[in-house]
């Protein structure tokens, strides 16, 4: 029996949505995918494979701040669950998203966006997405569905109108209405077609097969307790499983791709919150009696069913391999690289010193709801390391740069070089520390399953100090935590730009 292995994109990289491009005289069947970054920059990975298990990075759907402005959202916010899709008759295609600008669940503050699509006729090139078409209802999790006659139809979760005034629940329902796709105007009501008993229906896809429309949810939360449930009208060893996009792979087969998360215990066999998020998984989908029956029935794990025999890419990585080293002679950033919020302007160069990686430090620190200086790559493993070198001389002191483990602006590691100044006006070149409470406490982050490490060395003198991530990955005060553990470089001064670059070179993601 063929198997292949689970999650097939690792890392953060929840809410997947597929869709298919059918094989031509000269291309096979080719499959795109996208995922959630709430509040990272840019926005909407697109990631594309031909047999389903290999995927490849190509580039963003959101990618100028006319499509996505995110300035202060808090942890969680931003850019949610999209619907991804490919209409053949006119080659683009289409995706669906929304913005939350404010999102405090602890005080039951939300403003529900106005979603948009963005659509592209080239899908390879970033810049040929479009600047985004509104939508006139409000929600998240938007779905665009086509009907066979013409009739263009969106979904999103909204709290339900009706809702009894001493519930307890949310009551988040999926409401439905036509729409006009070329101007996003709403044609009819918003018809509430799904309100769930556990308060929380979201992640809506719908689908036509034969004789009947399929209606895909995710109910429960994205805790521990989501699943996926699905309805049809004539007219989940990983766990949290759910937001599942289900498709034709084109040769007549079924599928679905959904989030779910890969849980480690600590030494007394309690779970941990998994700091990697919520990942892509795979299983493959049969029809029985018109019902869509996932994995054969069976609960989901790492180890998963394939239809024919592939090779895997990710199930050949061993301790030593080098998973990623940065391209530094590039004139522009490459890919995977991930900004919190949307920046205003770049802080990092290229071209004025060739083969490195410069980042100038602006006046926003990490604890900031602002946009800091600092570049993220997704931890997509439970063992590996992120190994930088740095040059850096800070002629005033405040300015910093370094190393950071990244969770978000209330929970974060650092390690990093600075200038200080002495109670006798002395300065000093200083290493500085933080756990990931964001208090001051060759660079190399190196993690297992229940903790990380940062290590200091240059020269003679070499630091590490250890953590761990349950001390990591903890619910932010305000906003939620629905993304994964980022590792990456920063810089800023006090309250002002750090006119002093720091150089970052050897920069390489290891398997250990």
């Amino acid at each position: 029996m063929s198997r292949f292995q689970n999650p097939i994109i690792p890392g953060f990289n929840p809410d997947p949505t597929v869709c298919v491009v059918p094989a031509t005289e000269t291309t096979p069947t080719t499959y795109f995918l996208s995922t959630s970054t709430f509040e990272y920059f840019p926005g909407c990975p697109i990631y594309t494979s031909i047999d389903l298990v290999n995927w490849r990075l190509i580039g963003h759907a959101l990618t100028r701040r006319s499509q996505i402005e995110m300035r202060t959202v808090e942890p969680g916010a931003g850019s949610w669950a999209s619907t991804l899709r490919y209409r053949p008759q006119e080659k683009r295609w289409y995706l669906a998203n929304g913005v939350f600008q404010r999102y405090r669940p602890g005080s039951d503050e939300r403003i529900f966006p106005r979603g948009f699509y963005v659509y592209t006729d080239n899908i390879w090139d970033d810049d040929s997405w479009s600047d985004p078409i509104y939508f006139d209802n409000p929600g998240f999790d938007h779905d665009l569905f086509w009907d066979d006659d013409g009739k263009v139809y969106l979904s999103t979760t909204v709290r339900v109108a009706n809702r009894r005034p001493d519930s307890k629940l949310n009551d988040f329902g999926i409401h439905i209405s036509e729409i006009e796709l070329t101007t996003g105007r709403t044609l009819t009501p918003p018809k509430l077609i799904r309100e769930s008993p556990h308060g929380i229906a979201e992640g809506s896809h719908i689908l036509r097969r034969g004789a009947y429309y399929y209606l895909f949810t995710a109910e429960g939360g994205t805790e521990a307790g989501h699943q996926e449930w699905v309805f049809r009208s004539r007219e989940g060893e990983v766990q949290r499983t759910g937001h599942a996009d289900v498709f034709d792979d084109g040769e007549g087969n079924w599928w679905a791709v959904f989030l779910g998360v890969r849980p480690v215990k600590d030494d007394d066999g309690k779970y941990l919150e998994p700091q990697m998020g919520r990942e892509s998984f795979l299983v493959k989908v049969d029809w029985v009696d018109d019902w869509p029956v996932f994995n054969d029935g069976r609960n989901i794990t790492l180890s998963t069913t394939s239809r024919k025999p592939t090779e895997q890419t990710i199930s050949r990585i061993k301790p030593g391999d080098v998973k990623w080293q940065a391209d530094l002679s590039r004139l522009e950033l490459e890919l995977g690289w991930y900004q919190k919020n949307t920046p205003l302007k770049p802080c990092y160069n290229l071209t004025e010193r060739p083969g490195y990686l410069r980042l100038y430090g602006n006046c926003y620190d990490l604890a900031s709801p602002e946009a800091p200086a600092m570049l993220l790559r997704k931890q997509s493993s439970y063992t590996e390391s992120f190994e930088v070198k740095m040059q850096f001389t800070p002629r005033k002191a405040g300015y910093e740069a370094g190393i950071v483990v990244w969770w978000s602006q209330y929970s974060y590691a650092t390690y990093g070089l600075t200038l200080s100044e002495r109670s006798n006006g002395e300065q000093a070149l200083a290493m500085v520390s933080r756990a990931p409470t964001g208090k001051p406490g060759e660079m190399t982050i190196e993690t297992s399953p229940t903790t990380y490490s940062l290590s200091f060395k240059v020269e003679n003198y070499s630091s590490t100090y250890h953590f761990e991530s349950k001390d990591l990955t903890i619910m932010p005060p305000i906003g939620g935590a629905f993304c994964g553990v980022m590792f990456g470089i920063y810089s800023f001064g006090q309250g002002e730009p750090v006119l002093d670059p720091a150089d970052f070179f050897d920069l390489v993601i290891r398997e250990t």
